[in-house]
């Protein structure tokens, strides 16, 4: 029998040396974007994922098979250890590749990563409406209204097409598998075009990534060489995502209301307050 693994979107099994993705969600096409995803990278960056075997995409639920890649998720092999350079040196490697080798015609062609689709600020305005202000903990609140006013001030930058890249639209650590001396990703469901500045910046503020692992964000975007425009874009997407898992977190502070805290005083020390 395959080992079993679900997740919120699907439900993987794994063999020995394949693995196949059985879609629970399919409606933001990512059934689709997922096998986009691996025959592109198969083509212009082979070994950086799995590789693509074959898909039924028009079966219910859609699936995916494709070989399975050595490593174990760097979420649960952090926890509790020390983040070595070697560890961000081949975070920083798997990310650069990722976004430089799929050409830019190529690139071109490919629809939006879902959040930029719709707009970063209209998808974070739906979430932030539906979102009851907190009124029994000082600093949730204080970085509650730090935050919605900066938010009800902000608009999406407009895009820098030199910063346009393949991306993979999701910061979760536990789809970054280490070998010991590389890292190779999985999981491409919210994959396509993207802006190199928001990539960086869901990754950075991805709980698993600063809360979990306890990568240390000056540490992590230092290894990338920005522009001072992509750095005034990583500073506000950065705003928005650390906004995003307030608010997240607020609806569920019985399980995790020490990083609910955390996440607070995040907030505010990224908005300067």
């Amino acid at each position: 029998m395959p080992e079993q693994a679900s997740f919120t979107t699907h439900v993987v099994d794994i063999a020995e040396d394949e693995v196949v993705k059985r879609f629970r969600s399919w409606d933001r096409c990512e059934h689709l974007r997922e096998w986009r995803a691996l025959t592109l990278l198969a083509s212009y960056a082979p070994d950086l994922a799995p590789g693509p075997l074959n898909a039924d995409l028009t079966s219910v639920p859609p699936q995916v098979r494709m070989s399975r890649v050595p490593g174990l998720p760097l979420d649960r092999l952090l926890a509790g250890q020390a983040v070595t350079p070697g560890h961000l040196d081949a975070v920083a490697a798997v990310i650069k590749r990722l976004h430089t080798a799929v050409p830019q015609d190529v690139v071109a062609g490919l629809r939006p990563q879902p959040w930029l689709e719709v707009g970063v600020v209209n998808r974070l305005r739906s979430i932030v409406a539906g979102t009851r202000a907190p009124d029994d903990d000082a600093l949730v609140r204080a970085a509650f209204d730090a935050g919605i006013p900066w938010f009800g001030r902000a608009a999406d930058p407009r895009p820098e097409p030199h910063s346009v890249v393949f991306g993979q639209g999701d910061g979760n650590l536990a789809n970054y598998l280490w070998d010991g001396e590389r890292v190779r990703l999985v999981d491409f469901e919210d994959s396509g075009r993207s802006d190199r500045a928001y990539e960086l910046a869901v990754f950075a503020e991805h709980l698993s990534v600063w809360d979990d692992a306890g990568i240390e964000t000056g540490a992590l975007l230092g290894r990338f060489e920005l522009t001072k425009a992509e750095r005034v874009r990583v500073l506000f997407f950065r705003r928005c995502f650390a906004l995003y898992w307030l608010l997240k977190l607020l609806g569920q502070r019985g399980d995790r209301r020490a990083t609910l805290h955390s996440q607070a005083a995040r907030l505010l020390g990224i908005l300067g307050v």
